[in-house]
């Protein structure tokens, strides 16, 4: 019998993880259920880990003697290493398992796995959303014909949107999201162009590779797609968005720190931006007086890109399957830290 702890939350439920192991995992499996806050309470940094909901204690009390965990936001940090020895294994329903103290794991011995592209269908959709929300007034005109405004202004010259086929989109990122942000775009007949200095060609997808701020000077809308690293944190600040051409739509459905956040409502004053859609944002969930909630021509929504029940049922089956994968002793696809595993492998051989 293999205990599992399914540290789920209110979207990746325990129940969902429960059904995808016992479909996947050939020997008897005991599933223990945890759910975590999240998201009805928002993630933040917990013992040394970003975004992770619940504690540590909540971990290491419902772990007992489990050999392998699921979860999405669980905090597995070094004291839930230190205080659970028999641990081996940690699948993250995630494209990146920043919910882990990953030197910690692999100082005990701990294989972690994540999931990419578990959201990717639904985070392109919304990107894809938010652009045409920016670029057609979408959000305000809604609210405030529901406030009973009728307004007519916004069919003037002046005031009238863009469309996306006569537009050139810069992609910043060109992983598996942004990808299919491109196919889409391209089928409203947009220019597509990206940024990413881990792809070598993207002629395949009809896309063309620029650099960063020549990205930022050619492009009618700019869509954020990058990882957030210490690398990437602030890659859109001042000197790169006053590059942008008057009026240009900025969108940002990724991590809040690839954006420096402090200039944009002066950009906005100014006309420099013509319009911002923002999901992610450097605080989470924004202060109160955060000027970007009062400000014109801003698509604003509560970090609900991957927010898609195919998300969640997708999470848990490729969890799933890593899991089944390491307690079979096959290869994982998607490992964190591969050297436990190389050497799991030389101790059995």
């Amino acid at each position: 019998m293999t205990r599992i702890l399914a540290a789920g939350d209110h979207f990746v439920l325990p129940e969902m993880f429960a059904e995808a192991l016992t479909a996947r995992v050939d020997s008897d499996v005991e599933v223990i259920p945890l759910t975590l806050p999240w998201p009805i309470e928002p993630f933040g940094p917990v013992d040394g880990v970003v975004e992770a909901s619940g504690t540590a204690a909540d971990v290491i009390a419902a772990l007992g003697e489990a050999e392998v965990a699921v979860t999405q936001m669980g905090p597995f940090t070094a004291e839930v290493f230190r205080a659970r020895p028999n641990l081996r294994f940690v699948g993250v329903c995630r494209g990146g398992p920043v919910n882990v103290d990953l030197a910690a794991a692999t100082e005990a011995g701990v294989v972690v796995s994540f999931a990419p592209g578990r959201n990717a269908p639904a985070a392109a959709e919304f990107a894809v959303g938010m652009i045409l929300a920016a670029m057609r007034r979408l959000t305000s005109a809604d609210a405030e014909l529901h406030d009973g405004i009728w307004r007519g202004d916004y069919y003037t010259y002046d005031n009238a949107g863009t469309e996306l086929g006569d537009s050139t989109v810069g992609l910043v990122g060109f992983g598996a999201i942004s990808r299919i942000v491109a196919r889409i775009l391209q089928a409203f007949g947009a220019e597509v162009i990206a940024y990413d200095p881990y792809v070598d060609s993207a002629d395949s997808d009809g896309v063309e590779l620029v650099a960063l701020d020549d990205l930022m000077r050619r492009s009618d809308v700019v869509s954020l797609h990058a990882r957030l690293t210490e690398e990437t944190r602030h890659l859109i600040d001042r000197r790169r968005l006053e590059l942008l051409p008057h009026g240009a739509v900025l969108v940002n459905t990724a991590r809040g720190g690839l954006l420096d956040y402090s200039p944009l409502p002066q950009m906005l004053e100014s006309g420099r931006l013509g319009a911002l859609a923002l999901d992610v944002y450097d605080v989470e969930p924004p202060p109160a007086d955060w000027p970007l909630l009062s400000s014109p021509r801003v698509v604003l929504s509560p970090h609900l890109a991957g927010a898609t029940r195919q998300t969640a049922l997708r999470a848990a089956a490729i969890t799933a399957d890593e899991t089944a994968r390491f307690l079979r002793g096959e290869p994982c696809l998607h490992v964190a830290n591969p050297e436990v595993l190389e050497r799991l492998e030389s101790r059995r051989s």
